[in-house]
């Protein structure tokens, strides 16, 4: 998380055990890749935790490098491409299923960005104020671009989508990323993945759903 190495390891550990609640949740092949998305942003914040603990130390540039872009690679390269394909695996209206495929392919295209991205252009973690700052070397007038691409790759998908309850998850995505941008835009990436990390435990609660509605069949 966004705070200190403690609320991250607690934090992620809380997220991880509700992922793997949530995995149990799934009673269908095709829900398996959303139901992880909680433990997987568990695991993204336990990332951030080890973070905390080695940005200060300037004798371990490699390992700070690897866990910086291994937090990046989350935020930036799966998180477009897996929340628009998990919600696509499991919509089963064919209608909604065609337009699904529209943020799918903007979410891959923006993930294909951020490799290059990451591979090619210089990448900085500053711990300061309480946050972790990550300065990607990239112009600065893309930022809204990439932000609204950002959002149709992983808010719309679940607008979109049938499945009950989707929608607020959908919401509470749009509201935390519109907090985060007007006061802690400086701190976008990390502040916005505490944010969505909490949210995703509503996954939890949309599976519990779908197999209450599904033993009432």
């Amino acid at each position: 998380m966004c705070f200190s190495a403690e609320a991250s390891f607690i934090g992620g550990t809380i997220i991880s055990t509700i992922g793997i609640v949530t995995l149990r949740k799934a009673h269908k092949p095709s829900q398996l890749l959303f139901a992880s998305i909680p433990l997987l942003f568990g695991i993204q914040q336990i990332i951030e935790g080890i973070l905390w603990l080695i940005i200060p130390h300037t004798g371990v540039a490699l390992v700070r490098g690897i866990f910086t872009y291994l937090f990046l690679v989350f935020a930036t390269v799966i998180w477009p491409f897996i929340i628009p394909l998990s919600v696509l695996l499991m919509e089963e209206k064919k209608k909604r299923k065609r337009l699904l495929v529209i943020p799918l392919v903007i979410g891959t295209l923006l993930s294909l960005f951020y490799v290059f991205c990451l591979i090619l252009v210089k990448v900085s973690p500053y711990a300061m104020r309480f946050h972790i700052q990550y300065n990607i070397d990239v112009p600065k007038q893309w930022d809204l671009i990439v932000l609204a691409l950002y959002l149709i790759a992983i808010v719309t998908p679940l607008l979109i989508s049938s499945i009950k309850r989707a929608n607020i998850l959908g919401v509470l995505l749009f509201l935390s990323c519109i907090i985060t941008t007007v006061l802690f835009s400086q701190y976008f990436i990390s502040v916005w993945c505490f944010f969505a990390a909490l949210i995703s435990g509503v996954i939890f609660w949309i599976l519990s759903d779908s197999k209450k509605a599904l033993a009432g069949n």
